[in-house]
């Protein structure tokens, strides 16, 4: 599917980004890959890392900036879209530029790829756009909404859009697992509340989720990893065994538990070993047969909820990954 062909990936400094390049590189061999962020100063540390390999492209840019995608997007066959405001207290007290990133810098992106006649896109999600409750969450569930219904906006050009929906990364940027080891000797950890549950996910399990998506999609699917989940406490006890918990309650805009498929999507979601798959319910595509490829319709009234889910991450599994990746969590 990728092989020889040319990608851009919005956000791609971020610690997606960091494990995309590496692995597209190596399985699918490409034509190149253009790293399309507005920091040049990580895109001047992730340069060295690819030093040497002419099939990787830095094109400083924001997705505020329709024109710049123009530019950036010329003979691009596909792309992935990671860039994003997702720090959920960021974006509570920014919230016109959150807007502005995730919902004003989708709809450019949808408009760009289709001028310039991209193949497919695949726009990455997050479990906080399943029945939102805070205004990243809000946003990134807009702009799910509109990658969904750009494959009518695309008239008779030829570019499909799909989405990936994943929970908490393991290690990357911003996430517990690098916070609890930066804090863990002075011996208590701040935990939210003992009850909290969180879905699980590896950056690479993620980035296969996008290639199965690229493979896949016709056209306006969700796709759902199934990932296990963890209770908090429980990852407090697997990065500092010894130290004690201080509960310091629930932040603004967070959940108990997340969601990744809500009730409400049960009536168009289909089942299938590693995932499910969320079909739209515009334009009678929830039946369609190349959209549904053999999937098992859930029950009505089913939900992929962190608290209820069939898999869980045991502590003694997520200490053996944290010591696989100690040298790279927190520069993810």
């Amino acid at each position: 599917m990728l092989t020889g062909q040319s990608i851009l990936i919005t956000g791609g400094t971020g610690s997606f980004g960091h494990t995309f390049l590496p692995m597209t590189l190596q399985r699918y061999d490409p034509r190149r890959i253009i790293v399309y962020s507005r920091d040049e100063m990580k895109q001047w540390e992730m340069a060295k890392k690819f030093q040497g390999d002419k099939r990787v492209r830095f094109f400083i840019g924001d997705v505020r900036d329709r024109e710049r995608l123009y530019r950036a997007l010329d003979g691009v066959d596909f792309v992935v879209h990671a860039a994003a405001t997702k720090i959920v207290p960021t974006a509570e007290y920014n919230p016109f530029e959150c807007i502005k990133t995730n919902i004003n810098g989708a709809m450019n992106l949808i408009d760009a790829c289709i001028d310039k006649g991209v193949k497919r896109v695949v726009a990455l999600s997050t479990d906080k756009a399943s029945s939102p409750i805070n205004l990243y969450g809000a946003t990134k569930l807009a702009s799910d909404k509109l990658f969904v219904a750009g494959n009518s906006y695309v008239g008779g050009h030829g570019t499909r859009f799909a989405v990936v929906r994943y929970g908490n990364v393991m290690g990357s940027r911003g996430s517990v697992i690098p916070f609890f080891l930066s804090v863990k000797e002075k011996g208590v950890l701040p935990v939210t509340d003992h009850r909290m549950t969180r879905f699980m996910i590896t950056l690479e399990e993620g980035v296969e989720l996008v290639w199965h998506a690229f493979d896949d999609m016709e056209g306006g699917e969700i796709y759902v990893k199934k990932i296990p989940s963890m209770k908090v406490v429980d990852l407090a006890r697997a990065v500092a065994p010894e130290a004690k918990h201080d509960f310091v309650g629930i932040r603004p805009g967070e959940k108990l538990h997340e969601q990744m498929v809500g009730e409400e999507d049960s009536f168009y979601t289909y089942e299938y070993p590693d995932h499910f798959k969320i079909l739209p319910a515009i334009n009678n595509w929830d039946s369609s047969v190349e959209r549904i490829k053999g999937g098992v319709k859930v029950p009505e009234g089913f939900s992929y909820t962190s608290d209820s889910n069939k898999e869980w991450m045991s502590i003694e599994t997520l200490q053996e990954w944290i010591a696989k990746n100690r040298a790279k969590i927190g520069n993810l």
